[in-house]
């Protein structure tokens, strides 16, 4: 099975939109990521060069999407409605594209697969990523990805 297919199949269990989003909004770590250390369980090594390239794609390319995203959940006067509403669409869609792009290039690095509990390879890519979250939130995660 491929990242990006696990990866959806994961998304899709309960708890676990809101527990990445948590750990992407409240603890500044990168959801792509987490979710590709819980898949591939990559070595120490491969964490670090995931880190790196998740923490560049995030500044570059992701975040600047996910805010424009986040900004067109409004109405913005006086832009009409139906015009702010199919922007944010086609963004949602470039933000996806943006994310399977990322998990492709990070599977390449450590294709892997899972197996047995996640919470260790969570615990190692948050401390590669250089500002662990708390553990209570990684074992959020990891509960919901078991």
């Amino acid at each position: 099975m491929s990242f990006w297919d696990w990866a959806l199949a994961a998304y899709g269990r309960a708890g676990v939109p809101e527990a990445c989003l948590a750990l992407q909004d409240y603890h500044g770590q990168q959801t792509v990521y987490l979710l590709w250390a819980a898949f591939a369980r990559p070595s120490d090594p491969d964490l670090a060069a995931g880190a790196e390239l998740a923490r560049h794609w995030d500044l570059s390319i992701l975040g600047p999407i996910r805010q424009s995203r986040r900004a067109l959940k409004a109405q913005l006067s006086p832009v009409s409605n139906e015009a702010r509403i199919a922007l944010r669409e086609e963004v949602k869609r470039v933000e996806l594209a943006a994310e399977r792009l990322l998990m492709e290039t990070l599977e390449a690095l450590a294709p892997g697969g899972p197996s047995g509990s996640p919470l260790l390879a969570l615990l190692r890519a948050g401390q590669a990523w250089g500002d662990p979250p708390p553990e209570a939130a990684l074992q959020s995660l990891a509960d919901r990805l078991a």
